[in-house]
């Protein structure tokens, strides 16, 4: 068996990037020929067309698109394993990291990292964006540094993830609240009126299940779409709001907190980023700023 051309990886990579032979060409400063030719091998190889015509331009085939995050990943693992080692001056470090994060993230954990930040590298910024969903695109194409939430289907599978903190969800309500005084029971949590977070349209969640083997069911005044209107609403109401705990700490100054009376599982929040970034410096040592800025006490 003939050992397989390795340099045909970097020019896979950019056919699939491109989706064009001319583009793919120019990008590699080759003919037009030549890398048709390069394309005619990779064909040989994999024995899939890989890119078929569609009206004026390619298309990549399933086989393509199946190998185009692998090839991604391993020319990018290539050129880190032949770029020479750098030593980091977080002093002269001069980057933007955009971070996507729930609400109330910031808020609770922004004071202790942007201090460690400003401390260590004062020529970094960062920008924090709102994270609507579990879509892994953004770490994917690089819009996106890293973000923090919980592990689901919706992750992409390559996404590399560590635990930052375990959090559970609580009850929350204002200060002179009813439920402020005495014990919180089954009846009087459930007999309440909610407001729900549902990001998703979903009219139903995991306490409406756990209330359900109770045999209760909630009266849900409103639906949101993020725990700092939840909260918003449950301050200036008779509204119950149920958040997770760690994660609201700086939305909920003020408000009267309770442990739910249902069983829930508790949550691992993490933090995610894109493989691409395992061997980065910079990234190496902002991902371990998160880490203590979630681990430290409350």
């Amino acid at each position: 068996m003939s050992t397989p051309d390795l340099n045909l990886l970097v020019t896979l990579d950019v056919l699939l990037s491109e989706g064009s032979v001319v583009r793919a060409a120019r990008r590699l400063r080759l003919s037009p020929s030549a890398m048709s030719r390069a394309l005619a091998r990779l064909r040989e190889s994999t024995g899939d067309p890989l890119l078929v015509r569609a009206g004026r331009g390619l298309v990549p085939t399933p086989r393509a698109l199946e190998l185009r995050e692998r090839v991604r990943q391993l020319v990018q693992d290539g050129e880190a394993v032949l770029r020479p080692a750098e030593q980091l001056d977080l002093r002269q470090l001069e980057r933007t990291f955009t971070l996507r994060t729930r609400e109330g993230f910031v808020e609770t954990f922004g004071p202790g990292l942007l201090a460690r930040v400003a401390r260590d590298a004062p020529g970094v910024r960062l920008r924090f964006v709102p994270k609507p969903d579990k879509d892994s695109t953004p770490l994917r194409d690089g819009s996106v540094d890293m973000e923090t939430g919980v592990v689901g289907k919706a992750t992409g599978p390559e996404v590399r993830a560590q635990a930052l903190f375990h959090d559970r969800f609580i009850g929350v309500v204002r200060q002179d609240h009813p439920l402020s005084r005495g014990d919180v029971t089954t009846a009087r949590y459930g007999g309440g009126r909610h407001v729900a977070v549902s990001r998703q349209g979903r009219d139903k969640g995991p306490i409406d299940d756990a209330l359900a083997q109770a045999g209760m069911v909630r009266d849900i005044a409103t639906f949101v779409g993020g725990f700092s209107a939840a909260l918003a609403l449950a301050r200036a109401s008779d509204l119950i709001a149920s958040v997770p705990e760690r994660h609201t700490q700086a939305l909920r100054d003020g408000m009267f907190s309770f442990a739910l009376p249902v069983p829930l599982p508790t949550i691992t929040v993490s933090l995610l980023w894109h493989p691409r970034f395992d061997a980065d410096a910079a990234h190496r040592w902002l991902r371990g700023l998160v880490r203590d800025a979630c681990a430290a006490p409350r």
